[in-house]
């Protein structure tokens, strides 16, 4: 049975000590889907929607949020990142995020990852939700890892 690494023999909440873990090449892949209305969609592929460049936004919006995770989570670790990226596109008449985080640490970035896709999906909402009431975000996971210990790991069903 694995243990709950964030919590105390007593049930406290502690940040994980990684003092002695191997500093590596890490990696993280993530993805969300925001789904809305087909006039919210046209506003967003045709650039004009009131506030602005929906997606360049939103893109950047994913980027500053992966720099302050740790400021977001409680318990993360912050992390020097190398490199982030952020692309959004629109599929299957919703706008898909995909973010990945990159770093060289004794620690992982699946959390950078991860709230690189959440911040740019709550800015598609926030530019968005004059226009359309039904937004909905979804479908936020990781996607891949590498590095560190565990080696790789991909989502089921995901190719390389």
């Amino acid at each position: 049975m694995s243990t709950l690494t964030h919590l105390t023999p007593e049930g406290d909440a502690r940040m994980v000590e990684v003092g002695e873990k191997a500093v590596t090449r890490r990696e993280a892949v993530a993805e969300g889907w925001v789904r809305l209305s087909p006039e919210a969609l046209a506003q967003v592929m045709e650039r004009r929607a009131k506030k602005g460049d929906v997606l360049t936004i939103a893109q950047i919006a994913g980027i500053q949020g992966a720099k302050r995770t740790a400021e977001w989570i409680p318990l993360c670790h912050p992390v020097p990142l190398d490199g982030v990226d952020v692309r959004l596109h629109i599929e299957q008449g919703a706008i898909r995020i995909e973010a990945s985080a990159r770093c060289t640490a004794k620690t992982g970035v699946e959390m950078e990852a991860l709230t690189a896709v959440t911040a740019a999906a709550l800015t598609v909402y926030d530019m968005l939700k004059a226009v359309d009431r039904g937004i909905v975000i979804d479908g936020v996971r990781l996607l891949a890892k590498s590095g560190g210990r565990s080696g790789e790991w991909k989502a089921p069903g995901r190719r390389a």
